[in-house]
């Protein structure tokens, strides 16, 4: 009788395992939550721009992602190092802050940012707000960032689960990521 508890024990535990990547695949909708997103951010970055022919580096590092109660979008922070002009990009000389919405990218089999909206930028390095440049700068990176790379990209488990099914619309709430499967 050990052994049967044992045995359905294991098999729950696997099957608990092999949620980690995904939180539920359930019906007409896969979602992900706060920490998975998180998880993938964290071994995305630091990532190092260079801007001004090589003059300057832009260091975006330490991702930091919620999702605001109720906005229906989540929230980066990011700290911002700058590197050139006797800085050193490796230490942080400000923050920012972005809201976005998600959109899916078949092609990246990703999550991508959707109209984000930069909300909250301090760079005491630059007198504290950030100057015409460097906003300049960071806008341009997160265009660039929106458009190739993924906040989340579906691992093959997944994508191989989701197999024949479309993906319609991406939603935010709850404190969760939601994709929404089509017939």
């Amino acid at each position: 009788m050990r052994r049967i508890a044992l045995a359905c024990l294991i098999a729950f535990a696997s099957l608990l395992a092999a949620c980690t990547t995904l939180q539920a695949l359930v019906g007409n909708q896969v979602t992900f939550t706060t920490p998975q997103l998180q998880s993938y951010l964290d071994r995305r970055f630091p990532r190092d721009y260079e801007k001004l022919g090589g003059l300057v580096t832009l260091r975006v590092m330490h991702p930091r992602l919620t999702i605001p109660e109720g906005s229906g979008r989540l929230q980066l922070d990011f700290d911002l190092g700058i590197g050139g002009l006797g800085m050193d990009s490796a230490s942080p000389a400000g923050h920012f802050a972005l809201r976005s919405g998600l959109g899916f990218h078949p092609q990246t089999r990703g999550l991508h940012l959707a109209d984000p909206e930069l909300v909250g930028v301090d760079v005491p390095a630059m007198g504290g707000a950030m100057n015409t440049t460097a906003r300049a700068a960071v806008n341009t990176w997160l265009a660039d960032y929106a458009r190739g790379e993924p906040v989340y990209r579906l691992d093959d488990n997944v994508w191989g689960r989701m197999a024949g099914r479309r993906i319609g619309e991406t939603t935010i709430g709850d404190g969760v990521v939601t994709l929404h499967l089509d017939q």
